[in-house]
């Protein structure tokens, strides 16, 4: 654990903060605060704010080479320091220890990696008859990070902003504040020049506000709930900045009849449960032809079964809990509106798992029967539920996905893979996962509608942080 967490890191430097304010960090596996951070204020970020303004003059101008060498550096902080990373992010948001070492730690290097290989490779610059299109650092950017993954957001965010020559201001989530500390040191060690790389800690109202609408900041980078990625819209909206969200989703997983009916099923629920269903792009909404249904809940409810939830230090346990009270009190209510809506309880239900009276753990829950008009099947509930609903025809699986106000994520899946990429072209969605096919960190990530705007991972996360520029009259 950091042992920096009553302090900000800023121009290079461990800082005092200029309020006295701090925040209890807890575990959410046992209820208990464990550590305290400092909570800044606007004083704080403009300190910030000003240091990686006076950095961005040298830092946009360094060479490739330079910028490379930081990221080897930083990567191979990382990976030194790896198991650190992934114990600070058990503690603060309850990941087991197994996911926390093979997926949320690791999607950290992962992302810094293939940041690495791409700045090598990229071409800033590209010439069109007597033009050059060059592109340029974007300024200063103000990141905003939540707690379900935070070195995946914190990562796919820093990295291609060193690539690109930007400088930053990083707001970790309060309530997972710690790996952020951890990572500032990382920064630290591995060489990052002065300025180039700010943290400060605080809430939404007290930082956050602050970033997204501070005039001398150019982008702001906000990864949360589409409630409080609008807040950060209107807040940058007066100084005209970029703003880039990935916000929530209610991703629909399509199993068409000629599918692999038990293995989609089954991987289907376990993604929806993995990580205590505490991710923006998890599968949610179950669509089944209606003549399967039943098999459908049957296979879900077995997975529900086998899923061990418990202490996250444990090796065999399957999901620990989720976040905090708050988010406990949210899924109980969710939970309890799909029962009084008339959807049928198939596992799980209300309360914790037995035997676990301490933590904030749920009980994977499925739940059949569900039409799309029910909360269950509209609102994001960021918990192990998952809601099965039954369709008739293919044009209505495809009406049923698309009805959403959210277009992170979708699977479909099939047997022929022509039908599962013809589906999967008519659904509005910025990724779309073809049976079961993970995740390809070169890809694009992010989603239609209200899930957000903008792009993050590989290539495209380096171009958001560029702006481009037109030179006229240049010869070849």
């Amino acid at each position: 654990m950091s042992t920096h967490n009553l302090q900000h890191y800023i121009n290079g430097l461990w800082v005092t903060p200029h309020s006295t304010q701090t925040l209890a960090v807890v575990n959410p596996a046992s209820e208990e605060t464990y550590a305290h951070i400092a909570i800044g204020n606007a004083a704080d970020v403009d300190d910030a704010v000003r240091a990686a303004s006076n950095a961005f003059t040298q830092f946009s101008q360094s060479h490739r080479n330079d910028r490379v060498e930081l990221l080897e550096n930083l990567i191979a902080v990382y990976t030194r320091r790896s198991d650190e990373m992934a114990l600070a992010i058990t503690q603060e948001m309850g990941a087991p220890m197994t996911l926390s070492k093979q997926a949320q730690a690791k999607a950290g290097l992962r992302h810094l990696t293939q940041t690495l290989k791409v700045l090598r490779d990229y071409n800033f610059d590209e010439r069109v008859n007597n033009t050059l299109i060059t592109r340029e650092p974007i300024g200063v950017c103000a990141f905003i990070t939540p707690w379900n993954w935070p070195m995946n957001q914190v990562t796919c965010k820093v990295g291609p902003a060193l690539a690109a020559g930007c400088t930053m201001i990083l707001k970790p989530s309060e309530l997972a504040p710690m790996s952020s500390l951890l990572f500032a040191e990382f920064i630290h060690e591995a060489g990052v020049p002065a300025g180039v790389f700010n943290l400060v800690n605080g809430d939404g109202q007290g930082v956050g506000q602050a970033l997204a609408s501070h005039p001398d900041v150019d982008m702001v980078s906000f990864t949360g709930s589409t409630r409080a990625g609008i807040l950060v819209a209107k807040a940058a909206a007066e100084t005209v900045k970029r703003v880039h969200q990935e916000l929530g989703g209610k991703s629909p997983n399509i199993i068409l009849e000629d599918a692999n009916f038990e293995h989609a099923v089954t991987a289907g629920a376990q993604h929806c449960f993995n990580n205590s269903g505490q991710s923006c792009n998890a599968p949610t909404r179950m669509l089944v032809p209606a003549d399967r249904h039943d098999e459908a809940v049957a296979l879900a409810t077995a997975v529900a079964a086998q899923t061990r939830v418990g202490d996250p230090m444990d090796a065999a346990t399957t999901i620990g809990p989720v976040i905090s009270d708050l988010q406990y009190q949210r899924i109980q209510a969710m939970i309890q509106a799909g029962i009084e809506e008339g959807a049928t309880l198939a596992a799980g239900g209300l309360g914790k798992p037995e035997g676990l009276t301490q933590g904030y753990y749920v009980q994977p829950t499925v739940f059949s029967n569900v039409n799309n008009h029910m909360r269950i099947a509209r609102e994001e509930i960021f918990g192990p539920v998952l809601s099965i609903i039954p369709y008739q025809t293919e044009e209505e699986a495809i009406a049923i996905a698309n009805d959403s106000v959210y277009g992170l994520a979708a699977t479909v899946h099939s047997n022929d893979p022509a039908r599962a990429l013809a589906v999967a072209r008519r659904l509005r969605s910025g990724m779309v996962h073809l049976n079961g096919a993970p995740a390809d960190i070169a890809g694009a990530f992010g989603g239609y509608k209200q899930s957000g705007n903008g792009r993050e991972w590989g290539r495209f996360g380096l171009e958001d942080m560029l702006e481009m520029k037109s030179v006229f009259g240049t010869t070849p």
